[in-house]
Order: C-alpha cells, then sequence, then structure tokens
C-alpha cells in the first residue's frame, strides 16, 4: 500500500481532505497536478466495497485530455489506477518537470 502512497503522490500532510494525483497526458511534455477532495468528489461503488472517481486532466499547452479512474477502499486509500491517453507519474517526477519549467521561465 505504501508503494501506491508514494507512487500517487499520497496526498500532502497539510490538506487533509486532498488527495494528490499526477498525470502526463499522452502526445505531452506538462504534467498535471489533479486534487481530490476525499470528503466530496468520491461516489460509492456499486458494490458498496469502497470508493471510485474519474477525473479528467488537460494540460494548459496540450489539447490532449487524460482520463482517470481511481479506485479507493473504505478507508479511502488507493487500490488501484487506470489512465486513458495518459499515464500517472509520481510526485518526484511533477516536483522535477515543474522544477525545470520554472528554471527556464
Amino acid at each position: 500500500m505504501n508503494f501506491l502512497k508514494n507512487l500517487f503522490g499520497g496526498g500532502n500532510t497539510t490538506d487533509k481532505r486532498g488527495y494528490y494525483v499526477y498525470i502526463r497526458p499522452a502526445h505531452c511534455d506538462e504534467i498535471v497536478e489533479v486534487r481530490i477532495d476525499l470528503y466530496n468528489d468520491l461516489s460509492i461503488r456499486d458494490d458498496g466495497d469502497g470508493y471510485w472517481i474519474r477525473k479528467v486532466a488537460q494540460a494548459i499547452r496540450c489539447p490532449f485530455p487524460a482520463e482517470a479512474t481511481l479506485y479507493f477502499d473504505k478507508n479511502k486509500k488507493l487500490v488501484t489506477s487506470e489512465v486513458d491517453k495518459g499515464e500517472l507519474v509520481d510526485k518526484a517526477e511533477y516536483d522535477a518537470w515543474k522544477a525545470e519549467k520554472e528554471g527556464t521561465a
């Protein structure tokens, strides 16, 4: 479970309601930080065994959106994820990308 938390960011410790994932849309260099409000954004799964959410992420300079479907357990911990037309990246990769962009600005 810690592997998934490390891979997908696991949320910001100062933001108890938010869970963050980082998505790179296909054919794009940009990475989008997506915040999920664990108290308002999640839907109960049909089988009642946890939660799920679908998020669409589109970078500012990229015309190709990515669609992420994330599944959480009853304790609102990420269990599995699927991304269509993009990929999930970890927070370290997002931070490196952001630092590179800020350094060239």
